[in-house]
């Protein structure tokens, strides 16, 4: 073999040798970096959460207390807070919980919190303008509030008028326009339309998975489940697409719908 082949083999194997080897070697190194970035952002998020269940003053002023005031302003508007409204409120202090070390301590709190903020009046606007500032310019965030607060409001059969009132005084103090907010409440009500239709006993007990020979303690622990399951997690809402609170609540409209339906049906 004369020279010139050897010196093109030789050229060849050091190209593939950079190409494969060392590429795939820094390739490596590059998503072994980002994955400890990744993990100790995940452990100071966490250890930063975890300061916060320290004292219910100090979460009261977090992004988490100030909204839970939020939702309690909200769940209250219309005067008392519905059953359902109730148990999801309850389902968000579980999904928020369990981000915590201190689970019981933290829920404990929060419920603490809505408690008190509900028979507060007068001041929704300051609680607003409040979490806007620890908000700094994160859109998301905002919306992803924003949405909770509207699916709250949607899920007992629609947004009453105190109810909008309370979501506009809000949605103005966290910088979401009006469009934005309209915007929202179109796709809520474009996902609510064909649940609103009138629903026979049995789709109701097809869409709750129950028999019509089960008793109501059997019908209420499977509704319970279903609505544990598919209810709009706040936690969760964080990865995932805009759709995903309005679609959670529509199937929660319908779960619910179903079981009034079948309650009604055995009185």
């Amino acid at each position: 073999m004369n020279l010139k082949k050897w010196i093109f083999i030789a050229i060849l194997l050091t190209i593939l040798y950079y190409t494969f080897v060392v590429n795939f070697v820094i390739t490596l190194s590059i998503i072994a970096t980002l994955y400890v970035a990744f993990r100790l952002y995940k452990f100071n998020t966490r250890r930063k959460l975890n300061k916060l269940s320290a004292s219910k003053e100090l979460f009261q002023e977090s992004e988490l207390g100030l909204f839970i005031a939020l939702v309690a302003k909200v769940a209250k508007a219309d005067g008392r807070v519905q059953e359902l409204e109730a148990q999801l409120i309850g389902m968000m202090f579980d999904d928020i919980a369990k981000v915590f070390d201190e689970k019981e301590k933290t829920r404990a709190i929060m419920k603490e919190i809505f408690n008190e903020e509900k028979e507060k009046d007068g001041d929704t606007k300051e609680i607003a303008q409040a979490l806007n500032k620890l908000l700094g310019r994160s859109i998301l965030k905002r919306k992803q509030f924003v949405t909770f607060l509207i699916q709250l409001a949607f899920v007992d059969n629609g947004i009453s008028s105190d109810e909008e009132k309370v979501l506009r005084e809000i949605t103005k103090e966290l910088n979401i326009s009006d469009a934005q907010y309209d915007t929202i409440i179109n796709n809520f009500e474009n996902r609510m339309k064909n649940k609103q239709q009138t629903m026979t006993p049995k789709e109701a007990y097809e869409i709750l998975g129950v028999k019509e020979s089960d008793d109501m303690n059997t019908i209420k622990k499977t509704y319970r489940k279903l609505i544990r399951q598919y209810h709009p997690d706040i936690i969760s809402s964080q990865d995932k697409g805009e759709s995903y609170m309005e679609e959670a609540t529509a199937k929660t409209q319908e779960i619910n719908q179903a079981y009034q339906v079948i309650k009604d049906e055995k009185k």
